[in-house]
């Protein structure tokens, strides 16, 4: 392999397991392809319908009275759109909101539907969400959609400063019982053990767990994070992070991988 190649493919020979929900795993999947990795896809996470609509539909159908929508994920925004067209909710109903968004690819999903977002906080987390609205909402009437199981600091906080907010459950996250056979044989297994296991969410770090049930990552095996909230998970469950992204997205955390083996080649060539 010429050196041009070599150095375009800085993650030749590294095995990285993916646990991404099975129909999001290919951007993260091919990014990692792309740098050589050897990548393996167990999904640690899947995405169910909540046990009722009623909440969400209702909350669309009175959607006029709301100030502010805010939307945590790509999976929030898949289920608004969805129930807005079975509802038969126009784009233009929603169009009076201001809109805020964690992370570039749930706006990017948001202005598909041909709505205007408003705010996207510097960093991806709830926290920053919070120092963006918290002088905004006051005497509002703030519509969040989310995951069933999610930290509660974003309606805490702007409760806090005087706005009223809904929450509705737009989907639930379960752990894949399919995933549990395959990732314990593939951690079990010296021949493909990763080097690598990418955790994209505080979910997909607890399904790991749970799918393991006690079985322990091998010894050469980095855990790798997309962001702190996914890092404190991770050592609340007593697991190490070797890796953290800078930029809390999947672009982000591929390059703090690709950075993180460019640093242990530099070193190893001292």
């Amino acid at each position: 392999m010429s050196l041009a190649k070599a150095s375009a493919r800085p993650l030749r020979g590294v095995r990285i397991l993916v646990g991404r929900a099975r129909h999001q795993a290919s951007k993260l999947s091919g990014g990692l392809k792309k740098l050589g990795a050897e990548v393996i896809e167990i999904p640690f996470i899947e995405i169910w319908a909540p046990k009722s609509y009623k909440p969400l539909d209702g909350a669309l159908k009175d959607i006029s009275s709301y100030d502010w929508l805010i939307l945590t994920s790509v999976n929030g925004v898949d289920t608004l759109a969805e129930r807005m067209r079975k509802l038969g909710v126009k784009p233009a109903s929603l169009r009076h909101l201001n809109i805020a968004a964690i992370g570039p690819a749930t706006r990017a999903r948001i202005e598909e539907l041909g709505l205007k977002v408003a705010v996207v906080p510097h960093r991806y987390v709830a926290e920053s969400v919070i120092s963006n609205l918290r002088r905004r909402v006051k005497g509002k009437n703030v519509l969040l959609v989310r995951a069933k199981v999610a930290r509660d600091v974003i309606p805490r906080e702007l409760r806090k400063a005087g706005a009223r907010v809904d929450v509705v459950e737009a989907y639930e996250t379960a752990a894949p019982a399919a995933s549990k056979r395959r990732l314990r044989s593939v951690i079990a297994n010296p021949r493909l053990s990763p080097d690598i296991v990418c955790f994209t969410s505080s979910s997909t770090v607890r399904n790991f767990v749970q799918l393991l049930r006690g079985q322990e990552c091998p010894r050469h095996t980095r855990l790798a994070s997309i962001g702190p909230i996914t890092s404190s998970t991770l050592r609340e469950l007593g697991l190490p992070v070797h890796i953290q992204a800078k930029e809390y997205t999947i672009p982000g955390l591929i390059r703090a991988i690709e950075e993180r083996y460019a640093k242990t080649k530099a070193d190893a060539e001292e």
